[in-house]
């Protein structure tokens, strides 16, 4: 690789406002880009299968890259947090805080989203729940994550399955009382982001939740970043796509204690709506 730990965690969590104003002008960043992948990009051609392939092609290219860029990152949580390891105690404390406040009624079955080398399903999600399941494209990863979640004593819960595929992929076969997502999100295209938000709605328990942990752009516009294949959406982009999807929002909160420079992370619990 060509750039260090802490120079790809700066494109990917760091951005100052003025970066963050100068990328958002780049003619780099119109809006059939690849990123936005809004539904008006497939009626934009007279002809159907033409617009299909010229949709479909940037995405494919916007998911190979991402895959291609993690799979060149160690499968160590400094790998994982872009050479802030030092961060992962204070966002597991943070998340555990918020878990505490928003009381997920159920301890059965969690699932991971994005898991990486299980670095939240270890820290946050085994402790309070009997068994969790894990979603990680990357195969190395998701071979660490067995062995890195394993409890020796058996005294906490369980890894159950690890599916080996994107979220674009994922299809929930479970009923979950918690599914959790964090900073993995900014990797789907729009048009992927609300399917995957339908999907894990038909998976969740009665009572469960769905809570997300992602980093949020400083304005009101879609930052992207071209190293690592990813966005950064502003809050309220996710608000709406979560009550488009017929999510209800329940708790957001802002992580803190954070170092400066980095973006906002955000942490947001929603329920389905109650079709009553």
């Amino acid at each position: 690789m060509t750039t260090t730990l802490e120079e790809q965690l700066s494109d990917k969590l760091q951005m100052m406002d003025d970066t963050t104003d100068k990328v958002q002008g780049s003619s780099e960043l119109k809006e059939d880009s690849s990123i936005a992948a809004s539904s008006d990009a497939t009626t934009a051609s007279p002809s159907s299968n033409d617009s299909a392939t010229k949709v479909a092609a940037p995405e494919i290219e916007f998911y190979n890259k991402a895959q291609k860029y993690w799979s060149e990152v160690p499968a160590t949580v400094n790998g994982m947090l872009g050479g802030l390891g030092y961060i992962s105690a204070i966002d597991i404390q943070g998340s555990n805080t918020f878990l505490r406040e928003i009381r997920v009624p159920g301890n059965r079955l969690a699932l991971d989203c994005g898991a990486g080398i299980g670095r939240v399903t270890r820290n946050l999600l085994i402790p309070r729940f009997s068994c969790v399941d894990l979603v990680e494209q990357d195969p190395a990863f998701a071979d660490k994550a067995r062995e890195y979640c394993t409890s020796k004593d058996g005294s906490r819960g369980k890894v159950g399955q690890v599916y080996n595929v994107g979220l674009q992929k994922f299809t929930p076969t479970q009923q979950y009382d918690l599914v959790w997502s964090q900073w993995v999100l900014g990797h789907l295209t729009d048009r992927d982001l609300v399917s995957f938000f339908r999907r894990i709605k038909q998976g969740l328990a009665p009572g469960g939740f769905f809570c997300l942990k992602e980093n949020v752009s400083s304005s009101r516009k879609t930052v992207e970043d071209k190293n690592d294949s990813s966005v950064t959406r502003p809050l309220d982009s996710y608000e709406h796509f979560l009550k488009e999807t017929g999510f209800r929002i329940v708790r957001k909160v802002k992580q803190q204690n954070f170092p400066k420079g980095l973006f906002p992370v955000y942490m947001i619990a929603c329920k389905p709506v109650s079709k009553e």
